[in-house]
């Protein structure tokens, strides 16, 4: 298998690889701070069942990092990326003033990755993401390892900022 012939495995940063729970609490005041909750995100731990799942899906799969982390976080995730010895891959992230829930914007990602190459997997923790990438036909992990947040899931999906 050559290089741009391997499937891809696509994978979520917030609650899948990286535990959020630590600033969830920017999420919780009114109004949310959201500067302070991904100027947090370097901080995050590791979720060892995402890391090793990722690491495992690299033998076989080119990795692809799809977060709703907003492109101006780009330094600190590869930064982080790199802390966590995990893969070398594209990260693709929210552009700016790009509010759309992540239901929807992970999966038109998915449809253009899948354009040229096939999409192994998914391996998101928001169960909406989930439920619509696996509607438009794409093999799903549901990551359950980390503790569900409402907070991160409203501003994923009525929000449209992670």
């Amino acid at each position: 298998m050559t290089a741009d012939t391997r499937p891809l495995a696509v994978f979520d940063l917030d609650n899948t690889l990286a535990a959020t729970a630590h600033r969830q609490h920017f999420l919780e005041r009114r109004p949310k701070d959201w500067d302070a909750f991904f100027a947090a995100a370097p901080d995050d731990p590791p979720l060892p069942e995402g890391i090793a799942l990722c690491r495992e899906a690299a033998e076989e799969c080119d990795i692809v990092y799809l977060t709703g982390r907003p492109e101006r976080c780009r330094r600190d995730t590869l930064a982080w990326l790199t802390a966590q010895g995990l893969p070398e891959g594209p990260v693709h992230m929210r552009r700016a003033r790009d509010f759309r829930p992540a239901r929807v914007t992970k999966v038109e990602a998915l449809r253009v990755l899948a354009a040229d190459r096939r999409v192994r997997m998914l391996v998101d923790d928001d169960v909406l993401v989930c439920d619509a990438a696996e509607a438009a036909g794409f093999p799903v992990v549901r990551a359950q390892w980390a503790a569900p947040s409402v907070e991160l899931s409203d501003a994923q999906e009525k929000e449209g900022r992670t």
